[in-house]
């Protein structure tokens, strides 16, 4: 999912930060991802079913799947940092998904597996008003 969204961004023209491949510099995590954000005015956010998770109070067969906490700490960042018209979540489902519950009212593009998701992304940047060549989809 990262290195298809990263080659399309790419495609059109767009230079994504994927935050792993910056240099560490000495920083903490959350430093580095402060660092790495400071100049970017759109966030693409991928939601894949990565974990499992259940309540205290349930058992371990009801776990459902989500996404990775740290990935909806980001999501939340960006969408504060940014506003919503600037973030695009990708959501890429698994039967019984999770989804983060304080933000359950925003859109989500889905992850599709016959890649429509590239044309919403576009069309999600586009709006933003970034110059968009839908021809190199």
């Amino acid at each position: 999912m990262k290195e298809a969204v990263a080659r399309t961004l790419k495609n059109i023209g767009l230079e994504p930060i994927i935050l792993h491949e910056q240099a560490n510099r000495g920083k903490t995590i959350i430093e580095k991802f402060e660092t790495c954000s400071e100049n970017v005015s759109f966030a693409v956010v991928l939601l894949s079913p990565d974990d499992k998770g259940y309540k205290a109070d349930q058992e371990p067969e009801s776990a459902s799947y989500r996404a990775r906490q740290n990935v909806i700490l980001e999501l939340g960042y960006f969408l504060g940092k940014l506003g919503g018209e600037n973030v695009c979540a990708l959501l890429k489902t698994e039967e019984n998904f999770e989804f983060p519950s304080d933000i359950f009212g925003s859109l989500y593009t889905p992850y599709d597996s016959n890649s429509g998701w590239k044309l919403a992304l576009a069309k999600e940047l586009k709006v933003a008003g970034y110059d968009i060549d839908f021809g190199k989809l």
